[in-house]
């Protein structure tokens, strides 16, 4: 069903240039980890803001899309969510978070996926102090023996105030630059989102009212788009739609823009 959104001019024209920026994006780089860091991780910390936690909480969709894929993984599976509202990167003490045995996981976690601040690309000030963050995460981490990995959030749409066709390749240059100085795996979630877009402009990815945080489908989206890069798992043909909550048309449509996006990503296209 088509949202009331999707009839306001201002979003058709924020759609029209998210549709135009996959093929016009231009990076500079690209990315230079271009596949998963741990054979199949089953400790890993999800660190981030709401981005995370709406929607039952994205590491759970991980997680029983993991299950799914790969049943014998289930019960080892050791996922931790620890997000604040509103935060950036910086927020967050790692290393608190990443003792072993200090958030409930005895060992050491193999991975880290990190979600920084909606809008920490989008100014030089914010970028700098994104890339400063990271550098001190891998610093903090590689002596406890566990990889990053970075996450690239989706782009606003209308209404939310702060809409420009800039946003996502100032996010994704971002990404790709920090990622490549540190050897972080970038997980293309902002790109998947515009590619949807670009396939099914009506889809609601992203929530109604603010056009920020992610929808249920864009929940879902990016946790295939997770599987997809930290896994190298396809979640084409996966099983698991929230038990029924995503239709399972819609629920394949994602899972081929996530694999398709990934694949892309990697290969520098």
């Amino acid at each position: 069903m088509t949202s009331l959104l999707f009839k306001r001019p201002f979003l058709r024209i924020a759609l029209a240039f998210l549709a135009l920026t996959w093929s016009a994006l231009g990076f500079a780089l690209e990315p230079l980890v271009k596949a998963p860091q741990v054979d199949k991780p089953t400790r890993v910390l999800f660190v981030g803001n709401s981005y995370f936690y709406y929607n039952n909480s994205l590491h759970n969709h991980v997680s029983r899309l993991l299950s799914a894929a790969d049943p014998a993984l289930e019960k080892r599976i050791e996922f931790k969510s620890a997000t604040i509202g509103g935060a950036v990167a910086a927020h967050h003490n790692l290393d608190y978070l990443t003792k072993p045995g200090q958030i409930g996981v005895k060992q050491s976690f193999e991975l880290l996926i990190l979600q920084g601040g909606s809008n920490e690309g989008l100014s030089e000030k914010h970028r700098a102090a994104y890339r400063q963050t990271v550098l001190a995460a891998k610093a903090l981490l590689e002596p406890r023996g566990i990889k990053l990995a970075l996450y690239m959030p989706h782009a606003y749409v209308a209404p939310n105030a702060h809409v420009h066709p800039d946003n996502l390749k100032l996010t994704a240059d971002m990404l790709v630059s920090v990622g490549n100085e540190v050897q972080a795996l970038v997980i293309p979630v902002g790109l998947a989102f515009e590619e949807a877009y670009r396939q099914r402009p009506s889809l609601q990815l992203h929530n109604q009212v603010d056009g920020s945080h992610p929808s249920l489908i864009g929940t879902y989206l990016a946790a295939c788009t997770v599987l997809a890069s930290v896994y190298g798992i396809s979640p084409v043909g996966n099983s698991y739609d929230y038990y029924g909550a995503i239709d399972r048309e819609t629920a394949s449509f994602l899972q081929k823009v996530a694999q398709e996006t990934v694949s892309r990503f990697n290969a520098g296209r």
